[in-house]
């Protein structure tokens, strides 16, 4: 069995600072691993960036995030990727990584996403240069995280994005910003492996329980959903 605590969204600056800290610190007893869901800042700043590490390193547990669109914000992107890996948090961008965990190994690939839309309500890369670059960028996103995934040699697959693989986990969210919180892609490459639970967040109103269209689970650990500092998932013959 191996025991994954997840959130995203947490939005961290300076009067963040604590808030989740003491549920953190019992991160030891109960999981083998954290995974923050991308939109740890509030505008992506590097001075937001040293809050999120302050609030998130040093946890006796390793830590493994992706990026989201507020942290893309005030384009100061590397600063915080910085900041982050000095602090021990693993950033995933299209890569992935391998934990030896009592209960096996654990593979985790993350990516932050991008919209774009799901079946039969969806852009497409046809007509103006700048569509074209919108659908080329998910594509790419998609491209990058299948391939992680499928690289992979490990025992439990994950897949971690910040933008939603399938509209299930919306459900709540006004339908006319779909397009704008998740795109189809993703679900295809997280269908492309072995993959045993997908984690996003970026849906504050959306559902938490949802799947792909090839089985996997998905869940939307935008803390806004599930109002606690972490959700635990037990990964073996089933998840809980």
């Amino acid at each position: 069995m191996i025991r994954i605590a997840a959130v995203g969204d947490v939005h961290v600056d300076e009067d963040v600072v604590g808030r989740f800290r003491p549920a953190l610190e019992e991160l030891p007893d109960c999981a083998d691993v954290l995974l923050l869901a991308g939109d740890l800042t509030r505008h992506g700043t590097e001075s937001e960036a040293r809050c999120v590490a302050r609030e998130f390193g040093g946890l006796g547990v390793p830590v493994i995030t992706v990026l989201g669109n507020h942290d893309h914000q005030c384009d100061q992107v590397p600063q915080v990727v910085k900041v982050l890996e000095d602090a021990g948090i693993t950033v995933l961008e299209g890569t992935g990584m391998v934990l030896e965990c009592t209960g096996g190994r654990l593979g985790v690939a993350g990516v932050k996403g991008f919209g774009g839309g799901f079946a039969g309500r969806c852009a497409s890369d046809f007509g103006e240069p700048e569509m074209k670059a919108f659908v080329r960028t998910t594509n790419e996103s998609a491209e990058a995280l299948g391939k992680a995934l499928r690289e992979m040699e490990c025992d439990l697959l994950v897949a971690l994005t910040h933008y939603s693989p399938v509209p299930d986990t919306l459900a709540g969210e006004p339908l006319e910003i779909y397009p704008f919180l998740g795109s189809y892609q993703l679900g295809q490459a997280i269908d492309s492996a072995p993959t045993a639970l997908a984690l996003h967040g970026h849906a504050h109103a959306g559902t938490e329980r949802g799947t792909t269209p090839g089985g996997v689970r998905v869940r939307n650990v935008a803390h806004p959903v599930i109002k606690q500092a972490y959700s635990i998932f037990h990964l073996g013959d089933h998840l809980e």
